[in-house]
């Protein structure tokens, strides 16, 4: 399969490139950036070609894989799919409802293939964990945590993480970066969510409170702006069955994660995180936010 890369940032550099180049069944076409000496240096290391457009890319490929913010992307997609590409996309789909559902007709319209690319539903071991609870099934509530240290505190200490300097994290904050890790892990488990609560913390954070169409009910608290000690993820499930809790040591590493979609993208089996699912999780967030206004 002949892809383009969209995007040259430190995910794309990390993650997207190094899966899509070692990948046997890819042909990494090119890369195309918003800022062209990046998109040379991305094409160098991943020995393959810049380009100059995004539209000369997508006439080059059969899919395109993005990593990009997602108001970048949400326009981007939608002429991919719209071109007859298939697209390997970065969640969050988008951070308007508008936006995200544009692309998903767009995808089913040219009847293309789509995969938001959500770490643990492609991580192979994480992705049977939640399998296996939504194969149980009766649970009666749930949580899924999401202490993230991006953001250092404000006491003069310097950013480690290569995603601090993102804008679009700095705006959209927690909710909108690993709020959609949480939701990809509640909703194959627990239903549809059917009604959406929020609540403010300290910075960025948010208190997400879900009902689900199963009956169950969930929360998950959402933040990038944890103290490095107090940084991690923690998901469990409580019911009859007991509690289930996530093993840490199930989720891999994200380039494994990512060359797993890519398999997915390139074997054309369908896969319940495709672009509709991405816009579900958006207005679920979208909701969200409305909430907290």
């Amino acid at each position: 399969m002949r892809v383009g890369l969209l995007g040259t940032g430190p995910w794309a550099r990390a993650t997207h490139g190094p899966a899509l180049a070692a990948h046997p069944g890819v042909d990494l076409v090119g890369v195309w950036g918003r800022r062209p000496e990046a998109a040379a240096e991305a094409a160098r290391l991943l020995d393959t070609r810049p380009y100059a457009d995004a539209d000369a890319l997508i006439a080059d490929v059969d899919a395109v894989a993005v990593a990009l913010p997602p108001a970048v992307q949400a326009p981007l997609a939608a002429r991919a799919a719209r071109a007859g590409r298939h697209l390997l996309l970065d969640k969050p789909l988008a951070t308007t409802v508008e936006a995200a559902r544009e692309v998903a007709d767009a995808v089913e319209a040219a009847g293309v293939r789509s995969l938001v690319f959500f770490t643990l539903r492609f991580a192979p071991a994480a992705a049977r964990w939640i399998a296996e609870q939504a194969a149980t099934g009766d649970w009666f509530t749930a949580r899924a945590d999401w202490y993230g240290a991006v953001f250092p505190p404000d006491d003069g200490t310097t950013a480690t993480s290569p995603f601090a300097d993102s804008p679009w994290r700095r705006d959209k904050g927690g909710l909108w970066d690993v709020g959609p890790h949480a939701l990809s892990v509640l909703l194959p488990v627990l239903g549809d969510a059917v009604e959406v609560h929020a609540a403010r913390g300290p910075r960025d954070t948010v208190h997400l409170t879900l009902r689900h169409e199963s009956g169950a009910s969930s929360t998950a608290l959402l933040t990038l702006s944890a103290p490095p000690q107090a940084a991690g993820v923690t998901v469990e499930f409580r019911g009859a069955h007991g509690v289930a809790a996530y093993p840490q040591d199930l989720g891999g590493s994200a380039t494994d994660a990512l060359t797993a979609a890519v398999d997915a993208l390139v074997s054309g089996e369908p896969h319940a995180c495709d672009a509709r699912f991405g816009a579900r999780v958006t207005e679920i967030l979208a909701a969200a936010e409305a909430a907290l206004d």
